[in-house]
């Protein structure tokens, strides 16, 4: 059975996508078979690969019975990475869209059906804690939270940490929160400085890796590919998703496993 995964954040703009299409290729790069599930109604895995709107279909055709889940599935060229769409939606249908997401036990049927065949499932869910969101979570066995490094960003983590702990206790007890992931981090400023200060005293779960502001995401978001995809050598940024990916696939072992087992103090000299 695959691990589900799902993205969230309250807030829109702090490269929640970027890391799942980026995460998910640097997971199967490893091998790991990995399907990433775009759930926001703007299409944002689409977008991310420069691709029209109405370019593929996928998850609102499965939702209406239009297509069949094998069907919807995109295989990539990487061929242990494979992307469920968004689908081809009408900005004017995303009301009845979000309605057939929140329908009982729908997307949750769904997801057991697309899980079969990978390791791992992304779900990239889209900013904010809406119906779509709460589906998510309430089918994930795991949330990472990615938030930009900046003060107002900050004060959203909380709210959506809560919607985790209210879908845990309510609906999904099994939900548990993989990581707080900084992003567009700017070490050398000094907010981004102090808000990484409030982000380490104050939150439990932040991540050790983090995802810096750099132009090579620009460049690669307008060439529609993944960081790793680009010519030249690997850079930095891409490297950082493969640290991502080690750093996640400890914790989730350390969920296995209900911690690391303490080890006797060891004598140097």
């Amino acid at each position: 059975m695959a691990l589900c995964i799902a993205l969230a954040s309250q807030k829109g703009g702090v490269g929640k996508t970027t890391v799942c299409l980026n995460l998910a290729v640097a997971w199967a790069e490893r091998g790991k078979r990995t399907l990433v599930i775009d759930l926001d109604p703007q299409g944002a895995i689409g977008l991310s690969l420069a691709r029209d709107d109405l370019a593929f279909s996928g998850l609102a055709e499965v939702l209406t019975g239009a297509q069949s889940l094998r069907e919807a599935i995109l295989p990539t060229k990487l061929p242990t990475l494979s992307l469920l769409p968004r689908g081809r939606l009408d900005p004017c249908d995303v009301t009845e869209y979000e309605k057939m997401m929140n329908e009982p036990g729908v997307f949750r049927d769904l997801l057991r059906s697309a899980s079969s065949g990978f390791d791992i499932v992304l779900l990239d869910a889209p900013s904010g804690v809406g119906m779509i969101t709460r589906a998510a979570l309430a089918s994930a066995d795991y949330v990472l939270v990615p938030f930009q490094a900046e003060a107002l960003t900050l004060r959203s983590v909380t709210q959506l940490l809560r919607v985790v702990d209210h879908v845990r206790s309510k609906e999904n007890d099994s939900l548990l929160l993989l990581g707080i992931l900084p992003t567009m981090v700017e070490l050398d400023k000094q907010p981004a400085l102090d808000v990484m200060g409030s982000v380490w005293s104050g939150l439990g779960g932040v991540l050790e890796t983090m995802i810096p502001r750099a132009d090579v995401f620009a460049q690669a978001s307008h060439l529609g590919l993944p960081v790793a995809f680009l010519a030249g050598r690997p850079t930095p940024e891409a490297r950082r998703f493969g640290l991502l990916a080690n750093e996640l696939d400890a914790r989730i072992a350390d969920y296995a496993t209900g911690g690391e087992d303490e080890q006797p103090q060891r004598e140097l000299l």
